[in-house]
């Protein structure tokens, strides 16, 4: 993907000055043989947001695409995201038996995701017991994704179906330790996602590419009166269940299609769980999907070597946070390409309040407000590593490095998240390097939103570029062939 596109005058509104005044930093070697792995994607979960907003065009337009919008007053870069996950719903308004679905006091209806499978009773799928008229807006924002190019789709879960739990309860059980899948229902659980799976593809023209039966399963705040859908499923349950969806997909032909684990909230929690796997359950799993929620904290280096060892690559399958600024997302994701080593990279809701969303919006009025400056640094990300790059190892936290063989193609994504400008110093020795670099600058305290700067010109085999203070820039170098 090329940072060369036809919008490239309207961003470039201004040389951004160079900063005088800026700290030394030692030499980072950029080694194309030091290979991390081969990245696989950026991504965006679908619900909450989708099911809000599932028919704008725009937004579709925004995230799946790398053309400028106009995302209301604001004309925006794509990001040009490459991979979707939808999400399963849990809920539904009909009887069972008597029995009706029991809700929380305290969720909100956008996140109340409804559910396909009305009651248990007929597991065909063209039977009364399924309607699939339900989660219209979701289901389109996936199409939308599909018809913009995205080839990357995960099916994932936040909880059964509410029928499926121990208190009809899709928020979570009376206790948030407790699993809350009826072990009768563990079957079940499995032939909806592999139907929904089946249905995908045969209907909506959508082939899931993974599924991912969990959502943060180990984590214990999954209680009858939580603000979301959740249920907390044991390690030992995960065990059991993974086999079944196994047999459920393979049943309906998606014998090749993926099943991803464990999605858990915090790396030490994915350590642990992946630990108590037996080898015969690691194997139905193609690839650990985990959340970055612990942020600053855990052992990502431990899970992507525990992960290896078993021939598995990590994915951070989900991210947020509340810095609508967005240096601190910045910040975790340096951590997870660093030391996670991650190879592909999801953020959760593309439009929410509090910061959280890289719109800022009301889900519950279905109103967008403003562009956060999260939206731009994450561009500087997705818009110039491409999906099949190589991710080099660097040896410097704050720098990414990502080379993409086919089109001779150097990145380097560097943050400087302090409140001094530095200068940043590459040695690229192992490359012909003698060239030009553009350069690409987001400040999201200041005025620069992906702007381009000047560009960098640089001979044998040094470059050297200023970092200003609290900024995300991208360095890409064309036409740069190695050494070897």
């Amino acid at each position: 993907m090329s940072h060369v596109f036809s919008l490239l005058t309207t961003f470039a509104l201004a040389l951004l000055p160079v900063h005088s005044h800026s700290a030394e930093t030692g030499s980072v070697m950029i080694d194309p043989a030091a290979r991390q792995g081969t990245w696989q994607g950026w991504g965006i979960s679908l619900a909450w947001w989708a099911g809000v907003f599932g028919d704008r065009d725009d937004l579709a337009d925004a995230l799946f695409t790398t053309k400028p919008v106009k995302l209301g007053p604001d004309l925006i870069p794509g990001l040009g995201l490459t991979f979707a996950r939808y999400n399963a719903g849990a809920c539904g308004w009909n009887d069972v038996d008597g029995r009706k679905m029991v809700v929380s006091k305290i969720i909100q209806r956008y996140r109340q995701m409804e559910g396909f499978w009305l009651d248990g009773k007929n597991p065909d799928p063209n039977s009364k017991s399924w309607n699939w008229d339900v989660d219209a807006k979701q289901r389109l924002m996936l199409t939308k994704a599909r018809e913009r190019g995205v080839k990357q789709f995960e099916l994932f879960s936040n909880s059964p179906m509410w029928w499926m739990t121990k208190n009809d309860n899709p928020s979570g059980g009376p206790k948030p330790t407790d699993d809350n899948l009826a072990t009768e229902h563990e079957r079940n659980f499995a032939i909806y996602l592999a139907t929904i799976a089946k249905r995908a593809n045969e209907q909506w023209g959508i082939t899931f590419t993974s599924v991912a039966p969990f959502n943060e399963p180990r984590s214990d705040w999954w209680f009858a009166d939580c603000k979301q859908e959740g249920c907390h499923v044991s390690a030992p349950a995960q065990a059991r269940l993974l086999p079944l969806v196994r047999e459920e997909l393979d049943r309906r032909d998606l014998k090749s299609l993926p099943i991803t684990a464990s999605e858990e909230t915090y790396y030490d929690h994915a350590i642990e769980t992946w630990k108590s796997f037996s080898p015969e359950v690691k194997k139905l799993v193609s690839h650990v999907n985990v959340h970055g929620y612990q942020e600053a904290k855990g052992d990502r280096a431990e899970l992507h070597r525990i992960a290896a060892v078993d021939g598995k690559v990590v994915w951070n399958s989900e991210y947020g946070d509340g810095d609508p600024h967005g240096l601190n997302m910045a910040r975790n994701l340096h951590r997870d390409i660093a030391h996670l080593r991650a190879v592909s990279w999801s953020y959760w809701q593309a439009v929410d309040g509090g910061g959280w969303g890289l719109v800022a919006g009301n889900l519950r009025g279905g109103r967008m407000t403003q562009i956060n400056p999260k939206w731009h640094v994450l561009a500087q990300y997705t818009r110039s590593i491409p999906q099949g790059a190589i991710i080099l190892t660097t040896g410097d936290e704050s720098t990414i490095a990502a080379y993409d063989v086919q089109h001779a193609r150097l990145t380097l994504v560097c943050l400087n998240d302090s409140d001094k400008a530095r200068t940043a110093r590459f040695d690229l020795s192992k490359f012909a390097a003698t060239g030009r670099a553009d350069v690409w600058l987001t400040q999201p305290h200041g005025q620069a939103r992906y702007q381009i700067s000047t560009a960098v010109t640089f001979q044998g085999g040094s470059l050297s570029v200023t970092l200003p203070e609290k900024s995300v820039q991208t360095i890409v170098i064309n036409d740069l062939r190695t050494t070897r």
